[in-house]
């Protein structure tokens, strides 16, 4: 077993740990909401980057993914530094964001982690923990059929002689990261021109100005923005009461990679990748420094690996 602490990371080594061998007991998910839009947000179906979920590694089904669906994205916070009003997840819409420390006086060693541990709240898509970024596009984009990402994916298997199974891997992350770097230069160059025939065809509109009107708005309204940021899945939900912001909520992608575990004991993805990492030593645990940057972190963490219960090394790390 492991725990990520969000300054800290304990994990136990993956006993006669081989390349080709799973000890990590995740169950891989992936979520994207999608974005580069060719023909308004409001059409879905036109993303660069398509939305919608995997589960389970089945690139034969995406699974629909609606932010405003009050049973899809929700927050939990029982091992977040908050409290809520009333039990369980809250979707955004419905989110407050109360701090409430209860942790122990610092300086401190070690948190207790069956309790709360973390200022992150745990974002769950209808109840899964779900890991954003550069291969969860990649790998939505793939089991979509999009033709420009698969082409590329497909390329880049070939040239690492991998199978689509490999995707799900430190490796996978690695190179969706490459992948997608390579197709947004590409559509950046579409874009591009396309901004400038608009121009000169006369179109410089920036924004719809009637939407703008104060005067217009209901008493109540609510909305949400979503987009991939390049961490991966980003959005913020508003709530407008007599014209004034009632409730501002935004979910970002280290708080669905990096948060705490959620009450059901389920592992977010950092934590979860790291669980049964083959270390070839201990003492320079290159392979657990690899798969962390593979997420392009912002965050500084300690790491400890044990053995058979026994901690056998401590490290502090540093990745931004």
């Amino acid at each position: 077993m492991g725990v990520f602490l969000g300054s800290h990371a304990y994990f136990f080594l993956c006993p006669n740990p081989s390349p080709s061998r799973d000890c990590r007991f995740w169950d891989r998910l992936y979520l994207c909401y999608g974005d580069l839009p060719t023909n308004g947000f409001a059409d879905i179906g036109s993303f660069k980057f398509p939305r919608g979920a995997i589960l389970g590694r089945d690139l034969s089904k995406v699974h629909e993914v609606d932010p405003k669906d009050d049973t899809g994205v929700q927050e939990f916070i029982d091992h977040s530094w908050y409290e809520y009003s009333g039990e369980g997840g809250k979707h955004p819409w419905q989110g407050e964001t109360k701090l409430k420390y209860t942790g122990p006086k610092p300086p401190y060693e070690h948190l207790d982690v069956d309790a709360k541990y973390s200022w992150l709240k745990t974002p769950r898509w209808k109840g899964h923990a779900m890991e954003v970024g550069p291969l969860a596009r990649m790998l939505v984009g793939y089991a979509s059929g999009h033709p420009e990402i698969k082409d590329a994916v497909t390329e880049a298997l070939a040239a690492l002689n991998a199978p689509p199974a490999a995707l799900f891997s430190t490796l996978g992350r690695t190179a969706a990261r490459a992948i997608e770097s390579k197709l947004a230069a590409r559509w950046g160059l579409e874009f591009f021109d396309q901004l400038i025939a608009n121009v000169k065809a006369g179109d410089t509109r920036t924004f719809t100005k009637e939407r703008w009107e104060p005067s217009t708005w209901p008493s109540e309204a609510r909305g949400v923005g979503c987009s991939e940021a390049p961490r991966g899945a980003l959005a913020h939900w508003l709530v407008i009461k007599d014209r004034k912001i009632e409730n501002y909520q935004l979910v970002v992608p280290s708080t669905w990679n990096a948060s705490p575990r959620d009450g059901k004991g389920q592992r977010s993805a950092y934590e979860a990748s790291l669980i049964g990492t083959p270390v070839h030593d201990p003492q320079q645990p290159l392979e657990i420094i690899r798969t962390i940057h593979s997420f392009d972190p912002c965050l500084a963490c300690a790491v400890h690996l044990y053995e058979d219960q026994k901690e056998i090394a401590r490290h502090e790390l540093l990745v931004k």
